[in-house]
């Protein structure tokens, strides 16, 4: 009896991991958006990076969004850095060869990223 319920809890604990990173890819992870428009791209100081800002229409009854991913030049490994709802444009500056700022946000081009939903 002890072993079919440690079995049983198994089976739960491993059903509810799996539904929660279920609802964290399908509503959280940035990684899965794709951008739509080009606006601009914006090469880093040392030429090792390249931040492409995209303009996301998301139809007729929600605002534009902002998407900008980073791409390691030479070698073509690409990840979304940044998401902004309510967003047209971007203002991209880069503070060194590491950090970007993107509409008034810092980041760290191998570590962070910003999505407005955690804000």
């Amino acid at each position: 009896m002890k072993r079919i319920l440690i079995i049983i809890g198994a089976v739960f604990l491993f059903a509810v991991s799996l539904l929660g990173y279920g609802v964290y890819w399908g509503f959280y992870d940035i990684q899965r958006i794709e951008g739509q428009e080009v606006i601009r791209e914006v090469i880093s100081p040392d030429g090792t990076y390249t931040v492409t800002a995209y303009l996301n229409n998301g139809g007729a009854t929600t605002d534009y969004a902002v998407l900008c991913s980073v791409k390691t030049n030479g070698y073509g490994k690409e990840k979304n850095i940044y998401w902004q709802y309510h967003c047209e444009d971007a203002a991209i500056v880069w503070i060194n060869e590491y950090t970007v700022k993107i509409n008034g946000i810092e980041l760290n081009v191998s570590k962070d990223t910003y999505d407005y939903r955690h804000d």
